[in-house]
């Protein structure tokens, strides 16, 4: 049978349902796990959040070598990386790490290893002084907690990116061309985005993910819609997310529509003592869930969400720190469950 052949009018009907619905929603129907092909030399690959943690991957095959979007945990690049080889033959020659988290970088070790050199926003090595504290000389930060629960970084080690940039760096053989962009805060401090303007195909990081993925502990919300307002004037047609599937253009709007509302609706509250807010998150995540743009972005982790905007808009945390234990509880989960479920208590 042909592709895009259907043998009866019931399935043709379900397939024009399914074009309408994935055009409506801004989700493309490729699988976890499987390598898609969304341009000439340009391939998505979407990680297995849910099952061990992994970050969404992409790469570009230039004339002469590779450039990977994201290193991932060590076991998210040992799972993409025969895949990239029996694509290409072509070096590996850079991973990109849109930020600092260890499902975005703690696997640059095994890219270098296979010869590619890691690079990142000047902001990200910062954040990895930050908090990746154990590498860089001071007491044991993230990584050595992540070795706790994770096999594979406890078998790999931190290896910085080593090529940085400040706002900017461009990749152009002639036929293919990648401009990494640095456009402000958002997720983290050190977010960037990878931008191939002659396929309008976009490369976000977790600074937009598609689902209930958004962790706001190392961000800001307010210098995070910005950032997307920046990201969203390039007129992306593809957005590909640091979670959940790949989509249209209406992603990077949804992602930022979340935001903008998160913040009004804590506004209305931002006077109040920190007891009577977390008493309306119930209230505030029923009103977005009715918002079918929105919806698919509210989880169990609205509660840290609120208190963290709460914050950034002059309130106290939480007093029982409850709210910030289940985002963290939340982000943490897909990316090492013992460790989650540790720091919960």
């Amino acid at each position: 049978m042909k592709s895009g052949f259907f043998p009866d009018p019931f399935a043709r009907l379900a397939s024009r349902i399914l074009i309408s619905v994935t055009a409506a929603t801004g989700f493309c129907s490729a699988e976890v796990n499987q390598v898609e092909k969304i341009a000439e030399d340009v391939y998505f690959h979407e990680g297995d959040i849910k099952g061990h943690g992994h970050c969404n991957n992409g790469w570009v095959v230039f004339e002469d070598y590779v450039l990977v979007i994201d290193a991932n945990f060590p076991s998210g690049a040992r799972e993409i990386l025969p895949k990239i080889k029996a694509i290409t033959d072509k070096p590996i020659r850079f991973a990109f790490d849109t930020h600092h988290h260890g499902d975005h970088a703690y696997g640059n070790q095994l890219w270098v290893d296979n010869g590619a050199v890691p690079i990142a926003h000047t902001g990200v090595v910062e954040e990895m002084k930050k908090y990746e504290s154990g590498y860089f000389g001071g007491k044991p930060g993230r990584w050595e907690e992540a070795a706790k629960s994770r096999p594979d970084v406890a078998s790999s080690k931190l290896k910085p990116p080593t090529l940085l940039f400040p706002s900017e760096l461009i990749f152009d053989d002639g036929k293919h061309r990648v401009e990494l962009h640095h456009f402000g805060v958002a997720h983290t401090h050190g977010d960037g985005f990878a931008w191939l303007p002659r396929e309008k195909i976009l490369f976000t990081g977790d600074a937009c993910v598609n689902g209930p993925y958004n962790y706001l502990a190392d961000g800001d919300t307010g210098e995070w819609v910005k950032t997307l307002e920046a990201a969203r004037k390039l007129g992306a047609t593809i957005i590909c997310p640091g979670h959940g599937p790949r989509g249209n253009g209406g992603v990077l709007d949804d992602q930022q529509a979340f935001f903008m509302e998160l913040r009004k609706q804590v506004k209305k509250y931002a006077h109040k003592k920190p007891e009577e807010v977390k008493a309306r998150v119930d209230a505030i995540k029923a009103d977005m869930q009715k918002n079918e743009r929105l919806a698919r972005y509210v989880g169990n982790s609205l509660s840290g969400q609120v208190e963290k905007v709460y914050v950034e808009m002059g309130g106290k945390p939480f007093g029982n720190k409850q709210a910030a234990a289940e985002e963290h509880w939340q982000h943490a989960e897909a990316h090492g469950r013992e460790l989650a479920q540790k720091n919960a208590r």
